[in-house]
């Protein structure tokens, strides 16, 4: 039961596309991440996800539309949904809720899919 400070524990994560856990709410996951390009199209069968930007500017690719979601907006995405997170003009950070069952790649296992995750 304390508080957490994300300016300083974004601070202490130096590598992109590579979420921290943060805390624990139930049976999710609160996670810290920094963006830097883009990641991978994918999806999850059975996981929605809240992906709420703390700096910098994320664009959410969906097939067919695109979402820019600015510092202090978040966007949730449903389960099944493919998407593509793209961190526009430098880095975003990023808070994602989710249960913690939630692969970070999804349906598609390649060299930026995480079995484990760090805590931080």
């Amino acid at each position: 039961m304390e508080q957490v400070n994300l300016q300083e524990k974004f601070a202490r994560i130096g590598e992109y596309w590579s979420p921290k856990i943060a805390g624990e709410v139930n049976d999710s996951y609160v996670k810290l991440v920094k963006f830097r390009g883009e990641f991978v199209w994918h999806h999850h069968e059975k996981e929605d996800e809240l992906f709420l930007v703390v700096q910098g500017v994320m664009r959410m690719c969906f097939r067919g539309r695109e979402a820019l979601v600015r510092a202090g907006e978040f966007i949730i995405v449903p389960r099944g949904v493919e998407h593509k997170p793209v961190a526009e003009g430098g880095d975003a950070h990023v808070v994602l809720l989710e249960p913690k069952s939630t692969l970070n790649t999804g349906n598609v296992r390649n060299e930026r899919t995480l079995e484990r995750l760090e805590r931080i």
